[in-house]
C-alpha cells in the first residue's frame, strides 16, 4: 500500500466501525436528517457533530472567518491539527471530536498515545503527525471503496471540480468550537455548556447553509454520540436494542461490500449473458445490444438532469 489517503464515504456505519478499529469504545455516529435541536438532543450525550459540505474552491482565502472568531490561544490547549494532505479530512474531523473528549469517551490506548505524543506540537506538526500515522492512515484506507480503476494517488482538486470537506463542531471548556484543519485556528462560536450543545450548534449550521444558493442540498450531518445499544440496555428497551443490533449487522454488511472488488464477478456474469443471447440467434443478440444502448443513453440523460455526473473529490 502507498502512503496516500483514499476518499471514504460520509456514512454513519463507516465512521462508527472506523472508530472501533482505532480502539474507541461505546461511541457511534448517527446520521441526522434535519437541523433540529430536539432530534439531536434525543441522542444525548452528544459529543459533537461532523458536517460535510461542498467546498467553495473558487473563493480566495480570508484572514477572518465568515462566522465566529479565531481563537489562536485555544490551539495550545485543545487538540487542533492543520490538514496537510488531501482526502484525510473525514478522519481528521472525527478525531477532532474524539481526542477533545478524552475522559468523556474511552478513546483507547492507541489514540491516547497519539494525543499525548502530539500534545506539545503546533497545529502544522500535529497535522503532519496525523498524516504520517500508519495506524490511522491504514484504518482510514480500509474503508475506501475497492476499485481497480481509481489510483489512491489523488490529483489536486481544481476550480472545475466539485469538492467536499468535513469539519467538526464540539463544545470544549464550555465554548462551542468549529474545528477545520484548513483554517488558521479553532473558530469560537461563543459560550456553550455541554447540555447546551444541541441548541447552540444548530443555528451555527443553519447560518453556514444559508450562505449557499437556494436549492443546494449537498450536505451531510453526523452526530457523535454514545453507543445507543448501551443506553437501550440500561433502560431495558428491548425493542430499541434489537433495532440497534440490526443496524450494526447492516453496517457490517455494507462495509464488507465496500471492500470487495466485484469486477471479476460482473465480468463472468456478462460473459454468461452474452453466451445465452448468442444461443438465441444473431437477431436476438443485436436487439439486446440496441436495448442496452438505449437504456444507457436514458440513464445518462437522467443523470445529467439530476446533476449526478459531477466529478466528486474530497479536499
Amino acid at each position: 500500500m502507498s502512503g496516500g489517503w483514499n476518499t471514504i464515504e460520509s456514512d454513519a456505519g463507516v465512521f462508527t466501525e472506523l472508530l472501533e478499529k482505532l480502539g474507541a469504545k461505546d461511541v457511534q455516529f448517527e446520521e441526522l436528517i434535519s437541523l433540529d435541536a430536539d432530534l439531536l438532543r434525543q441522542l444525548s450525550p452528544v459529543y459533537g457533530v461532523i458536517f460535510l459540505f461542498k467546498y467553495p474552491t473558487g473563493e480566495p482565502p480570508s484572514s477572518v472567518p465568515k462566522d465566529g472568531t479565531f481563537d489562536h490561544s485555544a490551539a495550545e490547549n485543545i487538540f487542533f491539527a492543520a490538514q496537510t494532505i488531501q482526502n484525510a479530512c473525514g478522519t481528521q474531523a472525527l478525531l477532532s471530536v474524539l481526542l477533545n473528549k478524552d475522559g468523556e469517551i474511552d478513546i483507547g490506548s492507541p489514540l491516547r498515545d497519539f494525543k499525548e505524543f502530539t500534545t506539545a506540537f503546533p497545529a502544522d506538526l500535529r497535522g503532519e503527525a496525523l498524516s504520517n500515522s500508519d495506524l490511522i492512515r491504514e484504518t482510514h484506507n480500509s474503508f475506501a471503496r475497492s476499485s481497480p480503476f481509481i489510483s489512491d494517488e489523488s490529483r489536486t482538486a481544481t476550480a472545475d471540480d466539485d469538492v467536499y470537506h468535513f469539519i467538526a463542531y464540539t463544545a470544549i471548556n464550555n465554548v462551542l468550537y468549529e474545528l477545520d484543519g484548513l483554517q488558521a485556528a479553532p473558530i469560537s462560536h461563543g459560550p456553550c455548556a455541554g447540555d447546551e450543545f444541541p441548541d447552540k450548534v444548530i443555528p451555527v449550521l443553519q447560518r453556514r447553509i444559508e450562505r449557499y444558493p437556494p436549492g443546494e442540498i449537498r450536505f451531510n450531518l453526523l452526530a457523535v454520540c454514545r453507543d445507543l445499544r448501551a443506553r437501550a440496555r440500561e433502560v431495558g428497551d428491548e425493542e430499541g436494542l434489537r433495532r440497534e443490533e440490526s443496524k450494526r449487522v447492516e453496517w457490517a454488511w455494507e462495509n464488507a461490500l465496500r471492500r470487495h472488488n466485484f469486477v471479476g464477478f460482473v465480468g463472468e456474469l456478462v460473459k454468461g449473458v452474452v453466451r445465452a443471447k448468442l444461443k438465441e440467434g444473431e437477431g436476438a443478440y443485436e436487439e439486446w445490444v440496441k436495448e442496452a444502448v438505449e437504456r444507457s443513453r436514458k440513464r445518462r440523460e437522467e443523470g445529467r438532469r439530476k446533476g449526478d455526473g459531477r466529478d466528486e473529490m474530497e479536499v
